[in-house]
């Protein structure tokens, strides 16, 4: 049988991705009674009402099985065997690291906040970069996110607000509300720029009498595309060629590493991009 590598490497840094979320519930926000977003925060008020007795890893594993069952149909098989594998993982930790950690890592309950809620989202956007989920709104987020181009973090976002309104009901406390707010927040954030910054891309303008080199090298040694423009600059009043290439921003340094290798004298100039839809970067969707 052969063995999938790809798949191995991918269902680890689920793993990891997991490892993180729920320790920083473990850790942080459910010693310190702080109710965050999600299918969490929901077992965590369980957990709270039931005076401690129904662990957070089982409401958490019997309400994500109900929501994996709407992912499967939506999301696809694929999908629905990394999520259901996070959901275990996710389950399992989260029954296990609670009874390890009784007390806050941190005893100031606005850092603990703040620490909890930068933590979590790490961990669930690590999980959804690899085409998984932690379950919960998370999943209501990915499946929005396949057809319109809103930030899972900003759906989860407003999918949270009420889970963390309703802990008043258990705690008939405005100050745990407003924590719950802190967490959902730095959630969020946290998400997109992990899920953003492998996305991240660059736009170069590079002018260099050696344009048809440097050209050949980058399509055929990075396999991105190329767009030859006619210019003229108006110092030397001489015609130039500019090329035009747009990368993720990890590849932007060995552009210039050939760029330099090519023509010393090149003129590079780079700038950031927003998006990149089409061939080789992100699908359009309307």
């Amino acid at each position: 049988m052969k063995i999938n590598y790809s798949e191995l490497k991918s269902l680890f840094i689920i793993t990891l991705g997991m490892a993180i979320y729920t320790f920083s519930w473990a850790a942080f926000l459910i010693p310190s009674g702080i109710i965050g977003g999600g299918v969490s925060g929901i077992g965590t008020l369980i957990y709270f009402a039931s005076e401690k007795t129904i662990l957070v890893g089982y409401s958490y594993f019997i309400i994500n099985a109900f929501l994996i069952l709407i992912a499967l149909r939506i999301l696809g098989s694929k999908f629905g065997v990394k999520t259901v594998y996070a959901i275990i993982v996710g389950s399992i930790l989260l029954s296990v690291l609670p009874k390890l950690i009784p007390e806050p890592l941190v005893n100031e309950k606005f850092m603990a906040a703040i620490i909890g809620g930068a933590l979590a989202g790490v961990g669930v956007g690590i999980t959804i970069s690899q085409g998984g989920s932690s379950g919960g709104t998370d999943i209501i987020a990915m499946i929005i996110n396949k057809y319109r181009n809103i930030s899972p973090g900003r759906i989860i976002l407003y999918l949270d607000i009420f889970i963390i309104a309703s802990s008043y009901i258990v705690f008939h406390d405005v100050p745990t509300i407003v924590y719950g707010y802190v967490v959902m927040s730095i959630t969020s954030y946290a998400i997109d720029m992990v899920i953003s910054g492998s996305k991240q891309s660059a736009q170069l303008f590079i002018i260099s009498t050696e344009f048809e080199k440097i050209a050949d090298e980058i399509t055929g040694t990075m396999n991105r595309g190329v767009s030859v423009m006619d210019a003229k600059g108006w110092y030397s009043k001489e015609n130039k060629k500019i090329l035009m290439v747009v990368v993720r921003k990890h590849e932007a340094p060995s552009i210039f590493k050939l760029v330099k290798e090519i023509d010393g004298n090149a003129f590079i100039s780079m700038g950031s991009v927003m998006g990149v839809y089409g061939l080789g970067f992100e699908e359009i969707r309307a």
